[in-house]
């Protein structure tokens, strides 16, 4: 690589210093510098936040240990999310999603069993929670962390403070020699190919690059405002695009998940973090406004409305059709956004600048493999949003018009309308997600563990049979396992020296 190789990040956050990190962590050796621009008129939201076990793998290259980077951000563990009162089926009121691990490999196998058979018209129990450990972990507030050895590790996440996660990261990059300059970017310069040449500051100075990432948020400066990237709108598939958040004490005990529960016009979230409770009510404009949405969330929370500070968050949901163009990468906010259901923003911001250092390099440090880059990201965007488009669709509540509006929405995509047909039609819906190749975006358990968590089946079950697998067994041998981990606070413990 030429040693002059500049890459210039516009804006930080959480998502820029994630940027400077890999960058430095992976490219430095080759002779890239590395350099982030950051405006101090722009606030960090600073909401609690959730992620995927892929931010695990994140901290584990760039060799940062839980005990360096958990207690820095108020930080706790994840064993998935449950999902309240998004269903009025009789048992299937809640259900909890569960992050993948190799020691449900068995019980996962008896929980598809009963799943596809009670598609088909048999009474057995398909609700999932009993069949996998997290949820177990997570009804007993237990951590993923084992107190034995020999015991099997568990696949988990973390919570933790947004704008802590991003400071920590800003220290450790400006330590390892990414420079931070204050300032706002007031002009940008293209080469006559429409490349970007360099960026003007407030105070006049230009910063040239050769690379820039858009790290600016929704107002994506380089991507869409100068390189004029068509932004592709979620809009009529996910309704949510607006949000009020507030924080309240902290949980005792503290839980190890997260919570999406079903309100009037959306949902609200609870993070559990070290310090304190994260919540915030994520709804649509369309069918409530920012007071109203306000006071049902500190009403449900019992807090007084007079002694909160009440957030207001506004969320443009899509994605560019471009995240790769000419020389600028756009990440976080300034790519796209798909509501905060599944905790996927920083997985997104972490498979996109991923996959860009690959064929970037791949391609000799050239836009060769920038088309096939695209495309990707595109599919794993549009294959999250159809998941998250599933929750709503799959509702059964009835005390609102936006609820009813979500569960008759037509607007679905070829992929997820076929998923729906098998699914309601009692078909193979393995085989249809194997014909799809879209397992990697979500696996066939989580899959099914969305469809059958919410007790909408295509039949209602009149054939009654003897159970199909030993629900008992299953039960002991849950417990059993549980015995083998450390309860939240002794894992936060653990993880704090």
């Amino acid at each position: 690589m030429d040693p002059q190789k500049h890459i210039v990040i516009v804006g930080g956050g959480t998502a820029g210093w994630m940027a400077a990190n890999l960058f430095q962590h992976q490219l430095a050796p080759l002779g890239m510098r590395c350099s982030l621009i950051e405006s101090p008129d722009i606030p960090t939201v600073g909401v609690g936040e959730g992620s995927t076990p892929q931010l695990k793998q994140f901290f584990q290259q760039l060799g940062i240990t839980e005990s360096e980077w958990m207690p820095a951000c108020q930080a706790t563990y994840k064993n998935g999310i449950q999902f309240c009162d998004w269903s009025t089926e009789a048992g299937y009121e809640q259900y909890f999603h569960p992050f993948p691990s190799a020691v449900d490999k068995q019980t996962a196998k008896g929980f598809l069993q009963h799943s596809i058979a009670r598609q088909r018209g048999v009474a057995v129990d398909a609700q999932p929670d009993r069949f996998f450990l997290a949820a177990q972990l997570a009804r007993r507030h237990l951590s993923p962390k084992v107190s034995s050895k020999g015991a099997v590790p568990l696949g988990y996440a973390y919570h933790f403070d947004a704008a802590l996660l991003g400071q920590f990261l800003q220290t450790r990059a400006t330590g390892r020699g990414v420079v931070h300059l204050s300032g706002k970017v007031v002009s940008v310069q293209q080469h006559p190919s429409k490349a970007i040449a360099s960026v003007t500051l407030d105070d006049g100075r230009v910063i040239k690059g050769d690379i820039f990432v858009d790290c600016s948020g929704f107002q994506s400066l380089l991507m869409q405002q100068h390189l004029a990237v068509p932004f592709h709108s979620y809009a009529t598939q996910l309704f949510n695009d607006s949000a009020v958040a507030v924080a309240s004490p902290r949980l005792d005990p503290l839980m190890s998940q997260t919570k999406a529960c079903a309100l009037t016009h959306g949902w609200r979230w609870q993070i559990p973090l070290t310090h304190r409770t994260g919540n915030g009510y994520v709804f649509s404009s369309a069918y409530c406004d920012t007071q109203q949405a306000s006071e049902e969330l500190v009403q449900v929370l019992g807090v007084n409305a007079n002694d909160c500070d009440i957030r207001h968050l506004k969320m443009k949901v899509g994605r560019v059709t471009e995240h790769w163009r000419h020389n600028c990468l756009a990440l976080g906010l300034a790519q796209g956004f798909i509501e905060p259901l599944e905790a996927t923003a920083l997985h997104l911001v972490q498979v996109t600048l991923e996959s860009f250092i690959s064929a970037w390099q791949a391609g000799g440090f050239s836009q060769q493999h920038q088309a096939e880059f695209n495309q990707r990201i595109n599919a794993r965007f549009d294959g999250i949003r159809d998941y998250i488009m599933c929750h709503y669709l799959m509702n059964s509540r009835t005390d609102s018009q936006y609820w009813q509006d979500n569960r008759h929405n037509s607007q679905q995509s070829d992929s997820l309308r076929a998923l729906l047909d098998c699914w309601f039609a009692g078909g193979d819906l393995i085989a249809e997600i194997n014909r799809q190749q879209i397992a990697a975006y979500y696996p066939v358990v989580s899959w099914y563990c969305l469809l059958a968590g919410y007790g909408r089946f295509p039949t209602k079950g009149l054939a009654n049979v003897t159970q199909l697998i030993d629900l008992k067994a299953i039960d002991e041998h849950m417990t059993g396992l549980c015995q083998h981990f450390l309860s939240h606070e002794q894992a936060l413990q653990v993880a704090n020296v």
